[in-house]
Parts: C-alpha cells; sequence; structure tokens
C-alpha cells in the first residue's frame, strides 16, 4: 500500500506544481462499494457515517463503507483532482472536479436495495448526471461544444451489481437469464451515459461475492468461499466484456474499459501473503449478527487492519481498495487500457 500512496502523492503534487490534473473530472457511479456519503442524507438503514467506518480516514465518517480510501478517492489521487464530493451533499455550485452519485444497498435494477429504505438506482444517478450536465455544469463553460469537450475527457468509473445478485431477484430466474436481464439494462445505461456525453468508462466486474462473510457464514460451503454463487456472479462477469466491447465498436470516440475485479479480490482472498494480507476470512470490525452485517458503531476494530481484507460483512479495507486502484491504473491484465493509457486518449 505505501508504494501506492507515494505513487498517489507524487502525482498529486505534480499536478498542483503543474496546474494541470491528468483529466478534468472524476465521476462516479455505484453502490456502497464507492459510496462517499450519498446515502447519509436518505432515509435508509444503510449508513456508514459513524465510527468505525472512517477511522483511518482524514475526513473521518464521511459515508464510505471501510476504514479509509475507497478506489475513486486513489484514482481522484492518481488524476490530481480532489475526492468526488457526493452529489446530494452540493447546495450550491457544481464542481466541475467531478461528482460521486452511488448510493449504498442499490444496484443495476431499481428495485434492489429497497427493502433497508431510499437508495439511488443506476437509473436515479443518471437521472441526478443529466441534471448536472444540464443545469449545474453549464454555468462553467462557454458554451455547449466547451462542455462536451470537458466531459470527453472526464473519467467515469462505475462498480455496481453485487447487490442485485444477493438480492431475492435473483432468485426469479436461471443465471443466464439474469446475467443477460442485468446486462440489458447496464447497456442502456451505459447509452444514457455517453448521450449525456461519457466517453471514457470504466466499469469494474462483480467481484467474489461468495466470499464475503454475510455470505460464508450463513451458507454451509466447503472451502474459503461458497462457490456456487461465484458461479452465479461469473455469467455476468464472463459477458461483460463483450458488451462493453460492443458498446466501444458502435458508439464513435468512446472507450468502455472494463476492470476485472473478479481475479484479483479472488486471487487476493486465495493468496493473502502476495499482497500483504494475513486475514481474507473475518471482518475487521466488530459487527451485528455474528460477523454477517454491518459495524457496530463506536466499537473499536482491529489493529492491524491493513492486513485485513473484509472491514465489516460486505465491505472491504482501504489496503485491499488500494490494491484494486493500483492495479487498475498500471496493470493490463485488471484494466484495459490502464488507466494511465485512458487518460491519454
Amino acid at each position: 500500500m505505501s508504494a501506492l500512496i507515494i505513487f498517489s502523492v507524487l502525482h498529486l503534487l505534480i499536478s498542483l506544481v503543474c496546474g494541470a490534473p491528468l483529466a478534468p473530472a472524476l465521476y462516479v457511479f455505484g453502490d456502497s462499494l464507492f459510496d462517499s456519503g450519498n446515502n447519509n442524507i436518505l432515509p435508509t438503514l444503510s449508513k456508514a457515517n459513524f465510527k468505525p467506518y472512517g477511522v483511518d480516514f482524514a475526513e473521518g465518517d464521511t459515508g464510505r463503507f471501510t476504514n479509509g480510501r475507497l478506489v475513486p478517492d486513489f484514482i481522484a489521487e492518481f488524476l490530481g483532482l480532489p475526492y468526488p464530493p457526493p452529489r446530494i451533499s452540493i447546495r450550491t455550485s457544481t464542481p466541475v472536479t467531478g461528482l460521486n452519485y452511488a448510493s449504498a444497498s442499490c444496484g443495476i435494477l431499481p428495485e434492489t436495495g429497497k427493502s433497508l429504505g431510499k437508495c439511488l438506482s443506476l437509473d436515479d444517478q443518471i437521472d441526478l448526471f443529466q441534471r448536472t450536465v444540464k443545469s449545474g455544469l453549464p454555468n462553467h463553460f462557454g458554451g455547449p461544444n466547451e462542455l462536451m469537450e470537458y466531459l470527453s475527457k472526464s473519467i467515469f468509473v462505475v462498480c455496481i451489481g453485487s447487490n442485485d445478485y444477493l438480492s431475492d431477484t435473483s432468485k426469479n430466474y436461471t443465471p443466464q437469464e439474469f446475467a443477460h436481464l442485468l446486462l440489458d439494462k447496464l447497456s442502456l445505461h451505459f447509452q444514457r451515459l455517453y448521450n449525456l456525453g461519457a466517453r471514457k468508462v470504466v466499469m469494474l466486474e462483480i467481484g467474489p461475492i461468495g466470499c464475503i462473510p454475510s455470505v460464508t457464514r450463513k451458507i454451509q460451503h466447503n472451502g474459503k468461499c461458497a462457490e456456487e454463487l461465484n458461479e452465479l456472479v461469473s455469467y455476468f462477469n464472463d459477458n461483460l466484456l463483450g458488451m462493453l466491447q460492443n458498446l466501444t465498436s458502435t458508439l464513435p470516440n468512446s472507450v468502455f474499459a472494463p476492470g476485472h475485479a473478479y481475479w484479483l479480490g479472488y486471487d487476493a482472498i486465495m493468496n493473502p501473503s502476495k499482497y500483504g494480507l494475513l486475514d481474507t476470512s473475518n471482518p475487521c470490525c466488530k459487527t451485528w449478527a455474528n460477523g454477517t452485517s454491518a459495524c457496530i458503531p463506536k466499537l473499536k476494530p482491529c489493529p492491524n487492519r491493513d492486513q485485513h481484507y473484509f472491514f465489516d460483512g460486505y465491505h472491504l479495507t482501504e489496503s485491499v481498495y488500494s490494491v484494486f486502484a493500483s492495479h487498475c491504473i498500471n496493470d493490463r491484465s485488471v484494466c484495459s487500457p490502464t488507466l494511465k493509457e485512458l487518460v491519454q486518449m
């Protein structure tokens, strides 16, 4: 992790000295893996605006479901941009350096996560982005051409879908049917983003959700993970690449890049020492329901957080997010093109 922090700080210093970030803005969409505080303001049980969440984050318990930074935070550092603030928190002028629309418990399907209260589905998030493009951003630009040029150079990152697989809706379909349902919806969402000006989009695969404590402590299984749930997700991930390639080839001047989060996450769980980890089975914080849920407020988390894979029953530690971000920035086997390459396109 220290190498990535040094790398991120260097890029931030370079951009501050030169006055030019590597991209004009970073826009973030997704679920609790990317939510930086949108759910704080929504009437929902799915919140993380209390300690021990944020125990290692300079800004404290902002609503991030981890001990420190998330993948988009590391990407923002690499780009030389401030962390994109949660869209719902913006009450005055729209920042031109990007926004975070991600919402915990929600998914690709509009009904996902609603049992916990209000959340922003991917459709809701793009509706908010549309308002940003139509109402918030134009004041900062000389005209529509200048705005579209800015959006075409901005980076868009998306991480969503795991909650759809953890919902009851998934049980109404065969694995193949459900994967195609999600991918068809996702493709339409991405076409909407494109029509609003997005040109450089990175979509992370769904991770190995059969390995998270909320699953492994409830479902009988052999080995470290409930592989039958990982197999369900594989139908989605295996077809995601083709869908993104199709969008890239049919929508002019676009790049829809896959982020191969599944194999990297699974490899870290199975071979923890490769990534400086010791515990890839248990949550770091004390959670409700025997390690299968969110952190219990105010209780101290484990001391060796940088060696844990999971922070609570669902979410990962800053250490693991730093691994994902570092590989997406530099490693074509994870993000192709890499973020280093994408900013130069």
